[in-house]
């Protein structure tokens, strides 16, 4: 039974193994900088994790791991895009490192070449796998919309309920995903299928739930990006939304007052009040509570499956990895 870190050492060695730059160069040198740019690959190891879970064939998924993690950063070149962000895991995002036009057409390039990894190898379940390949792709797009959606809304316009749909779509149902289709490569029955999805659910929600709170209290050279990037960027995450749940009258207009996009305060400023206000309210505490429930929610997923507890220390162990992270 290999550990979550044989894994992640296994999805290492098959992005070393495969080529992703040919001709035009141009085209595809940014695809070879993306998938080589670094990053956990959480994704393809969950897929991996997964058909192993099932007793699964790990040479059948090698393609499918290629598949999911392209896909994934195919999301990312456009988000970065479409965010403006400039850095990208300490490195120069693509449409910075080259051009728009570029981070555009090798982003689509990226989203036609996930369809042919999940193409390269027959299966008897290849329907179903694309299907969830699509839905999922899909719903990533949708929650990319509801994210736009709520940057130009006001603050108190956007409920935590709302949000945390956003966040389902726009991070968990890929996460959901690749479990799904690695337990679908290994003939799992639909009903542990449905429990490693919604144990994926629960696991990506716990997971963009705390990069929020990264983004807050997070140091800058571990975490990746600038402490307090979401509050100069007029973020509806988890953190203000919900601060309004709990803060009275008066703080809350002061927090409205912080995401107004018409109000012109110093950027530097503005994080020291916004973290200052979190401070006062006892903020994280609440996050932190949030997050441990999903993990909570997440484990009685994966104790319902049917399998050998010592087949699922894996994803004891990823979620030890991500609860613990550096805060």
């Amino acid at each position: 039974m290999k550990t979550i870190k044989d894994l992640l050492s296994e999805v290492e060695h098959i992005f070393k193994e495969e080529q992703f730059v040919f001709e035009p160069k141009e085209l595809y040198e940014p695809i070879d900088y993306t998938l080589r740019l670094g990053g956990k690959k959480i994704r393809p190891t969950l897929l991996l994790a997964a058909n192993q879970l099932f007793d699964g064939d790990p040479d059948l998924v090698r393609d499918a791991a290629l598949g999911i993690e392209t896909f994934h950063n195919f999301t990312l070149l456009h988000d970065d895009l479409m965010d403006r962000s400039p850095i990208r895991r300490g490195q120069p995002t693509v449409y910075c490192k080259w051009n728009e036009n570029t981070a555009i057409l090798s982003g689509d390039t990226m989203f036609a070449l996930a369809w042919r990894y999940f193409l390269r190898k027959p299966t008897p379940n290849l329907h179903q796998i694309l299907q969830c390949f699509d839905q999922t792709a899909i719903e990533v797009c949708e929650g990319q919309q509801y994210d736009m959606n709520f940057e130009k809304k006001a603050l108190n316009d956007v409920s935590l309920s709302e949000y945390m749909e956003m966040i389902r779509q726009k991070t968990a149902v890929l996460l959901a995903a690749a479990l799904k289709i690695g337990a679908l490569y290994a003939n799992a029955s639909e009903e542990d299928v449905d429990k490693i999805y919604n144990f994926g659910i629960h696991l990506g929600l716990a997971f963009q739930i705390q990069d929020d709170l990264l983004d807050g209290y997070g140091d800058t050279a571990v975490f990746g990006k600038k402490t307090g990037q979401d509050i100069r960027d007029n973020k509806k995450s988890y953190l203000p939304l919900c601060a309004l749940k709990i803060c009275n009258q008066i703080q809350a207009q002061k927090l409205c007052t912080l995401f107004d996009y018409n109000n012109r305060i110093d950027e530097e400023e503005k994080v020291a009040c916004t973290l200052s206000l979190y401070e006062e309210i006892g903020l994280r505490r609440h996050v932190e509570e949030a997050i441990k429930q999903q993990f909570i929610q997440a484990q009685q997923e994966l104790d319902n499956i049917e399998a050998n507890p010592t087949s699922k220390k894996p994803f004891q162990e990823l979620m030890e990895m991500l609860f613990e992270r550096k805060k």
